[in-house]
């Protein structure tokens, strides 16, 4: 198994923990801690200027909680700290691409998309492509 042959479907980890944009980061951080986890998806709904509405989401890695919590910022909502620019996989994709992806964007977490919805999948993290590197 090589990094250019392993589709990121059979590293990630399926299905995402999530919260609204307005909860609470210390909330977030009691999450993450409690399911060992090293980040959340932020998803809500976003209001469009002439009306209807569009689905939004964005990322809250241990990165992000610990920058907050240097700035003692831990009474902001989730969406306040998420990451603006989430970057996304899909599961066919190869685990070198996602280490790609996370070594352009200086992240270690990518969202798999669902490339029929656009919506998340799970969540491929360095250290899944690291046991894939090892695993090769």
């Amino acid at each position: 198994m090589s990094l250019d042959t392993t589709q990121v479907s059979t590293v990630m980890h399926e299905g995402v923990l999530d919260c609204a944009p307005q909860t609470p980061l210390a909330e977030v951080a009691a999450l993450m801690a409690a399911r060992r986890v090293h980040c959340v998806v932020v998803d809500g709904l976003a209001r469009a200027e002439h009306g209807g509405e569009r689905l939004v989401w964005g990322l809250v890695s241990d990165r992000e909680l610990m920058e907050a919590a240097s700035e003692s910022r831990l009474d902001a909502s989730a969406g306040d700290v998420a990451a603006g620019e989430v970057v996304t996989v899909e599961p066919s994709d190869t685990a070198r691409e996602a280490a790609r992806l996370m070594a352009e964007h200086d992240c270690s977490h990518l969202i798999v998309a669902d490339p029929q919805t656009g919506r998340p999948l799970g969540v491929v993290s360095s250290l899944d492509v690291a046991r894939a590197a090892a695993a090769g």
